[in-house]
């Protein structure tokens, strides 16, 4: 078993379990309690697990719902490699419709600057770095904005994507997985999400493997009704071919 796949395993029975321990793990797995150890230091430098004494435990059950920027600062070399392939899915003189979150705020930041594009957001820090840029034509979705996101959630905002229709919607996820699709743990974003895939012609998500296998509370979509997913080389290659059998072409970075 390589490294990637160890360290998905673990995340899975981590998030499962709220914790993890080395001994448990090294038995589960097969390996040296010193290999679960480098595992576990591999995925706290990620920003995955917190290491505590004897295992460690899922950030998620440490900061239910991680900020923007808590997330901004995660992988950042890993988003940036995202980002670069989803520049290759942008319509060139076409509409994108862009979601929030730290992997498509790395796509926002890659932009070439000579870019002919029409990007519709709810992401405030987006919609910011977008303001700026001379050959995209920007259009901000209104409604009550989330501090923890920076994301315009609402009525406001479904009520304006129902009469859209856009080339390609790019979204990010918190958690994916053949069996649940795409899901988040707020509500209201939730609805905004949903709202972006029925706008879309075309339904990019860019998340980087640790959400792999991560379900949360509110689907926002089913993988049948996603185009491609691009994702990262970290992702194990029976994970990605659960992915495909159930509907999207993935692409790793």
């Amino acid at each position: 078993m390589y490294a990637a796949e160890r360290q998905q395993q673990i995340m899975v029975e981590a998030r499962r379990a709220g914790r993890v321990e080395v001994a448990s793990l090294a038995d589960s797995l097969g390996v040296a309690a010193e290999t679960v150890r480098r595992d576990l230091t591999a995925l706290e430098l990620r920003g995955s697990v917190r290491r505590v004494h004897g295992g460690a435990i899922p950030v998620e059950r440490l900061e239910l719902e991680p900020t923007l920027a808590t997330r901004s600062s995660r992988l950042t070399e890993v988003k940036r490699r995202i980002a670069a392939r989803v520049l290759d899915e942008l319509p060139t003189g076409g509409t994108v419709l862009l979601d929030s979150g730290s992997t498509t705020l790395a796509v926002v930041q890659l932009l070439p600057p000579d870019l002919d594009l029409t990007v519709v957001t709810n992401s405030v820090a987006a919609a910011a770095a977008l303001s700026t840029h001379p050959g995209i034509t920007l259009y901000l979705l209104g409604g009550h904005v989330r501090g923890i996101t920076g994301a315009a959630v609402g009525e406001w905002a479904t009520a304006a994507l129902d009469g859209l229709v856009v080339d390609l919607a790019i979204l990010g996820t918190n958690g994916i997985s053949a069996a649940r699709g795409l899901t988040t743990p707020d509500q209201a974003e939730s609805l905004v999400k949903t709202a972006m895939v029925h706008s879309a012609r075309r339904v990019l998500v860019a998340t980087d493997s640790s959400k792999a296998g991560d379900d949360h509370l509110h689907r926002f979509a089913t993988l049948a009704e996603v185009d491609v997913v691009v994702t990262d080389t970290d992702l194990a290659d029976d994970v990605a071919a659960e992915l495909r059998a159930a509907g999207p072409l993935v692409v790793t970075a």
